[in-house]
């Protein structure tokens, strides 16, 4: 994910590529209906898993079990702990009492962990983060490969996108999408945000540069698809960004507003890998922080109806739909104090607030929308769907 792309660490002694492959792993459907996947205790089907990893146990069941109602589930919840599903923060992967705390006292219903330590990703780490939740919490990381990577000195490196594409076949990706998907989901990871949707010729180092498979749309679907196959084949769920494309913006959104072509050029290239979503099977989009002229017009998109409008209705997606960092980047952060920012993403459309800083506000996240739903200014029925949608992403229900 956009938000999220820091220099990877020069790992020594890595595997070059063929060890592994980003987290990907779309089940090919006939419809975008959700992200089902299997609960977050539960093995892939195949596969070793790393002797470093061992599984955790499934966690207790919760009001929300498995096969049930998405929209009973909900509706036996109060709105706290309705809004309290709906946000996504970073989380200090150095410091597993801290995280369990955190989920323990918010019910929070994801996590992101992003950067370097790798702590919480091991020694089964995380079953006590599950264990603290009433409900699953989905745990996410942004394993896109190159120079975003999470666990490459757990279990080794894999190439970037533009190296993927120009040296596999998509069958080739699609097994490695799986190997790393069953990697990550032996540690406890459920959601990577990868792969990178964005069309772009920019240099390997640029904002999204080698990051993009291809500058030609039609290649950048092709691997998208094969790698988010791989890594829905190895129990993770895959979430494509930055919608509606990143891959020609005018810059760095971790550094201030970014401006993309008008939306009639970006309907020619960006989007076309957006085309067809059931195609894809069940996966998430992110929407990244991009002002695009004849549709958000001087609004970041993860923060506009209109942009949340086009993905619902002409690209016809009714799976989760989840934020770019809405914490650690200034094309937001210049403008919104977070709870703010994650109150106008919800109003927009979107299912889930991620903020990759923050997480000492979530008490102050939560209590503004708890407020918020009371007042009106966020709908009920608006929260209660999203909600749905999330609960049914964590595989605890069915819609």
């Amino acid at each position: 994910m956009k938000a999220h792309t820091r220099p990877r660490r020069s790992p020594a002694g890595l595997l070059a590529g063929l060890l592994l492959s980003g987290v990907l792993a779309g089940c090919a459907g006939p419809q975008v209906t959700g992200t089902a996947m299997p609960a977050p205790g539960a093995a892939p089907s195949t596969g070793s898993t790393p002797q470093s990893a061992p599984q955790s146990p499934p966690p207790a069941q919760t009001p929300a079990a498995t096969g049930s109602s998405c929209a009973a589930a909900v509706s036996a919840m109060d709105v706290r702990a309705q809004v309290a599903q709906l946000v996504v923060p970073g989380v200090d992967a150095g410091n597993p009492a801290a995280v369990t705390n955190l989920v323990r006292t918010t019910q929070i219903g994801g996590i992101f962990i992003g950067g370097n330590k790798t702590t919480l990703l091991q020694n089964g780490a995380l079953t006590a983060v599950q264990q603290a939740a009433k409900i699953p919490v989905s745990v996410a990381v942004d394993e896109e490969g190159g120079r975003v990577q999470r666990v490459d000195e757990l279990d080794g490196s894999l190439p970037s996108a533009r190296e993927l594409a120009a040296t596999k076949s998509p069958d080739e990706v699609r097994a490695l999408g799986e190997q790393r998907g069953k990697q990550l989901r032996a540690r406890g990871v459920t959601v990577d945000y990868a792969p990178d949707a964005d069309v772009s010729d920019e240099p390997d180092d640029a904002v999204i540069g080698d990051r993009s498979y291809s500058p030609d749309p039609a290649k950048v679907r092709e691997y998208a698809m094969a790698f988010a196959q791989g890594l829905r084949a190895g129990g993770i769920q895959p979430v494509l960004k930055h919608f509606p494309g990143h891959g020609r913006g005018s810059g760095d959104s971790h550094r201030g507003t970014v401006t993309t072509p008008p939306l009639d050029q970006l309907e020619q290239t960006d989007l076309l890998p957006y085309r067809d979503l059931a195609e894809y099977g069940r996966v998430a989009v992110m929407v990244g922080h991009l002002d695009v002229p004849g549709l958000t017009d001087g609004v970041p998109a993860s923060l506009s109806p209109a942009a949340y409008r086009l993905l619902r209705g002409e690209f016809r997606f009714t799976g989760p739909v989840i934020t770019d960092d809405l914490g650690g980047m200034k094309a937001i952060t210049d403008q919104y104090p977070l709870p703010e920012a994650v109150l106008k993403a919800l109003q927009a459309g979107a299912d889930a607030a991620l903020f990759s800083s923050g997480n000492g506000d979530v008490p102050a996240v939560l209590d503004r929308l708890t407020q918020a739903v009371g007042s009106g200014e966020l709908p009920a029925a608006q929260v209660a769907a999203s909600a749905g949608r999330v609960l049914a992403g964590k595989g605890v229900c069915t819609m």
